[in-house]
């Protein structure tokens, strides 16, 4: 059932029609899980906000293709985008999806996005007031029960499913995780993303050799290309502890040959470090760094006064100068890595 108030919060209003964009293929291919159990047709909530289903109610295939599910895939059917957001989507803010990343094709692979469990080794200011962790509770138990349940439609389905991890917490430090990781089916036709801190990789990857085996991409959040810079903004881990871990990703990365990326959060603490990190991605065997805006997520109670993008920061001027010589460099031919700007 559709949610009108919901809609009416994010502002989002569906009796729009976006005739003429591409045809996007997230709610076709796409599940988002979160940890109340919530399914959606989307790689981000924000972007299109109104559940499918409940896991924690009904096996996810049940779920998949319900009335509602059928609903929303109708609003890109008929070219109206009418429950997008597009003043959030990425891809509506950027035009339209490009058809050569959306058209179904015979090798369509199901995006599987688990965002069922928060914890984390670390405490970033910009992502939480304080450490989050679960290995015990009601909120550890739920979590636990849905991996369980995920892993239940895993064992079930015989064509090709990309799993993605992290995002809401890191997948090496989760318990909920590696219960999630150490349980799942041995398949050829799962691949798996994982988006992590980096600091648990050489202590656990190796406990988890299907995963590795069938690892399609890693990124790492790092934040800083320095030791005070990153254990500023990273709060509870330390320089020799990431670049050891770099170290080590750098050598599977050899082995399992998956794709890796340094993500790489702008910010006021930050922004005079992208040259740097570039070339720490390079050190390390990166075959990507993404330079991505910083976002508001409630956490900070001065969020204005670290938004550089803000016209009115009295160190944007600083920060523009800054990102016009790194992208002038960034592409020019030749450069040898592939560095996305945001």
């Amino acid at each position: 059932m559709i949610n009108q108030r919901l809609f009416d919060h994010y502002s989002i209003d569906t009796t729009k029609n976006l005739r003429g964009v591409n045809r996007c293929m997230r709610p076709f291919d796409t599940v988002l899980i979160d940890k109340r159990g919530s399914c959606y047709a989307c790689e981000c909530t924000a972007w299109l906000p109104q559940s499918i289903g409940n896991l924690q109610l009904k096996p996810l295939e049940d779920i998949l293709g319900s009335a509602t599910h059928q609903k929303l895939k109708g609003s890109i059917e008929d070219g109206s985008y009418r429950y997008c957001n597009e003043n959030q989507c990425t891809f509506l803010r950027s035009g339209g999806p490009n058809n050569k990343e959306t058209e179904q094709g015979p090798e369509q692979v199901f995006q599987l996005r688990l965002a069922i469990d928060d914890s984390c080794n670390l405490r970033c200011p910009s992502c939480r007031k304080g450490l989050i962790f679960h290995k015990e509770g009601k909120e550890y138990n739920l979590a636990i029960k849905l991996a369980d349940k995920i892993n239940e439609w895993l064992h079930k389905v015989d064509h090709s499913v990309q799993v993605h991890m992290g995002s809401d917490g890191d997948p090496f430090a989760s318990h909920v995780y590696r219960h999630f990781m150490i349980n799942t089916p041995v398949r050829d036709n799962f691949k798996y993303s994982i988006l992590t801190n980096g600091l648990m990789f050489g202590e656990f990857h190796k406990k988890i050799p299907h995963i590795m085996n069938n690892l399609r991409e890693l990124g790492v959040s790092i934040d800083g290309a320095s030791k005070d810079t990153y254990e500023k903004l990273r709060l509870g881990g330390t320089w020799e502890r990431i670049t050891h871990n770099l170290e080590s990703i750098a050598e599977a990365k050899q082995s399992y040959n998956f794709r890796f990326t340094l993500y790489f959060v702008v910010q006021k603490d930050n922004y005079h470090q992208m040259e740097e990190i570039i070339q720490l991605g390079r050190k390390y065997g990166a075959d990507r760094i993404n330079l991505s805006r910083m976002e508001d997520w409630n956490v900070l109670d001065d969020f204005e006064s670290v938004n550089i993008f803000d016209p009115a920061h009295k160190l944007h001027s600083d920060y523009t100068t800054h990102y016009n010589k790194v992208k002038s460099h960034v592409q020019h031919p030749g450069y040898g890595i592939r560095v996305d700007m945001v």
